[in-house]
């Protein structure tokens, strides 16, 4: 009885092993074979997960949260009202305002990351159903994504022309002939490249923008011109 007792504790424990190691490797595979536009790195499983986790919250709660996240992604300076914001969603949604920081956190990443590689829409959204999230939130992000994009890809440009000197500009236009949605075919965009000079070195900027977006760029920087040339 005792040798089978003994024997039993073992393969359970075997057994225990061997999902472990199976866990581990899993865990290490789904990291790795991630194909991400937005990066290139490597991301930890923690993040991973923070993604996952937002098909936890019901369409009320993800289009708050959405909300919280595009208002700090517009005014970046405001800290404050971003962790009153989130710590009144934590409040009012029974959460821990820990964790809830680490997932606004880790979802952060994707549209920073987007916005430095000037990803289009497709590829955001592609990058979110790759990492787990469902549709519906997805096509959520994806449509607050369109609306503020014109103002977050000039606040990236802004904010790269002020710590690097433009030395060259060049730009084409072009015709969408093909996509995922119907009603994009036909439309005229523009692509900017802008060349910047970080050090003793040149960087390549790149941007696409549609008309409107052209126009509204072209707009915010005659302005900023005007501006500086108050101060000239």
């Amino acid at each position: 009885m005792d040798m089978e007792c003994a024997e039993l504790n073992s393969k359970t424990a075997l057994l225990i092993h061997f999902t472990e190691v199976a866990i581990e490797v899993k865990i290490c595979l789904t990291a790795t074979m991630l194909q991400l536009q937005f990066t290139k790195d490597i991301l930890p499983d923690s993040v991973i997960n923070d993604f996952l986790n937002l098909n936890k919250f019901n369409e009320q709660q993800f289009t708050r949260l959405t909300e919280i996240l595009f208002n700090f992604l517009l005014e970046p300076k405001e800290t404050d009202r971003l962790l009153q914001q989130l710590s009144e969603f934590a409040g009012d949604n029974g959460m821990s305002l820990g964790p809830l920081r680490s997932l606004l956190k880790s979802v952060l990443l994707l549209p920073h990351g987007a916005l430095k590689k000037n990803l289009t829409a497709d590829q955001v959204k592609q990058d979110l159903l790759t990492l787990g999230v469902n549709e519906d939130k997805a096509a959520h992000f994806l449509q607050q994504w369109g609306v503020h994009y014109p103002v977050l890809s000039r606040l990236a440009i802004g904010q790269t022309l002020m710590v690097n000197q433009l030395i060259d500009m060049e730009w084409k236009f072009g015709v969408t002939v093909g996509t995922s949605e119907l009603q994009k075919v036909g439309n005229v965009f523009l692509q900017l490249k802008l060349i910047i000079r970080k050090g003793n070195t040149t960087e390549n900027v790149y941007m696409e923008l549609t008309l409107p977006q052209f126009y509204n760029f072209l707009h915010e920087m005659e302005r900023a011109k005007a501006s500086m040339d108050c101060f000239s």
